[in-house]
């Protein structure tokens, strides 16, 4: 695994684009309209351009944050705050990242025995899943950059299925517009964020671009389009469902693909399980891999041997997660942290960094 960002290891720009929204879609899209719903109801499309809108945001901060040197959120905080409190922040962001990476596999295996496999032992999946991620680590970031790329692009013809139910669903539903209060639309937006989180994999990946401040555009394309997305499945679920029967579907994507009519398939959904393990496996791999650089840089492992003992952590937190109610505390844990990370920590890095380059400028 590379030591630092050699020239022969640097990816082009525009890889951003799918390095960003490959670590942002994943399995939450399969279920985030019923959480959206119970807040904004027939209003949930407008928290989902919202919560976007505010990541375009976040995004132009992080890239304020990094400045026009070669460094990534590793270096900066070492730089800022010495070892010791930088190296501090460092590991605190380290276990935020496992724990996305726990939550994203963990979550789609609970997907898979719940309509494909209820008997499969939750061990056998995790250790497929992570015995690639380890191949993949290996081949040091131009390999993790390739399976995000196709990680977008193979599933990418899902999209289409995704509108399938839109000759059942009434439009109406949509109506009437704004008709809930401003908590409510906070209240969304907080919740829409768990499904927005990966965009902070720009923070580990900016020095690994030839040219990082030609960037930006794609960073914002990669944001537009997970945006689109989310905005499209939010629209048709609710025009597909009613407000109470959303209410009680815990993955509303996958009960619409039941509507897709297919001459040689009867239960589309399998297909569309399938395929979204190449949604599923670059958000792993782009989480653990960052986490492996803040293992190498902060506590001076290599890449290659702490890979290994970070997968046996996820491997092991897996297993430990058995039920329902601890999938769905897993996941409202992460989205406090990730709030918490994005809404306070990003800000006030922001404004330390644009204070300090006045300073000392």
């Amino acid at each position: 695994m590379e030591n630092s960002p050699r020239k022969e290891i640097l990816v082009s720009s525009f890889l951003i684009m799918f390095i960003i929204h490959s670590n942002q879609v994943g399995v939450g899209i399969l279920g985030f309209p019923r959480y959206i719903n119970q807040y904004t109801g027939q209003d949930g499309w407008i928290v989902v351009l919202i919560t976007g809108l505010i990541f375009h945001v976040f995004v132009w901060m992080m890239y304020v944050i990094l400045g026009d040197e070669r460094e990534d959120i590793i270096d900066l905080q070492k730089k800022w705050f010495g070892s010791w409190i930088g190296g501090l922040l460092n590991l605190l962001v380290m276990i935020y990242l496992l724990l996305g990476a726990v939550v994203i596999l963990r979550t789609f295996i609970e997907v898979i025995q719940a309509w494909m496999f209820p008997e499969l032992k939750t061990w056998i999946p995790v250790l497929m899943f992570l015995l690639l991620t380890y191949y993949v680590l290996a081949g040091g970031f131009r390999t993790v950059v390739g399976v995000s790329f196709f990680g977008v692009i193979f599933p990418l013809w899902l999209l289409i299925t995704a509108v399938s139910p839109a000759k059942y669903a009434s439009f109406t539903n949509l109506l009437p517009v704004f008709d809930h209060s401003l908590k409510d639309f906070v209240m969304g937006t907080k919740q829409m964020t768990l499904s927005f989180l990966g965009a902070e994999i720009l923070l580990f990946a900016y020095p690994f671009l030839k040219n990082p401040k030609s960037s930006r555009v794609w960073a914002h394309i990669g944001i537009g389009g997970t945006t689109i997305i989310y905005l499209i499945v939010m629209i048709i679920s609710i025009a597909f469902y009613s407000e109470e029967q959303l209410q009680q579907t815990i993955w509303s994507t996958l009960i619409s693909w039941k509507m897709v009519e297919l001459p040689f398939v009867e239960r589309f959904e399998y297909i569309g399980i399938t395929f979204w393990c190449f949604v599923i496996f670059p958000n792993v791999c782009l989480n653990i891999w960052a986490a492996t650089r803040i293992g190498k840089k902060t506590l001076h492992i290599k890449q290659k041997y702490f890979s290994i003992v970070l997968l046996i952590v996820v491997f092991i937190s897996c297993v430990l997660i058995t039920t329902r109610e601890q999938v769905d505390m897993i996941n409202t844990i992460t989205a406090s942290i990730g709030t918490y990370f994005f809404y306070i920590y990003i800000p006030i890095i922001f404004l330390y960094a644009v204070v300090r380059r006045r300073v000392t400028r």
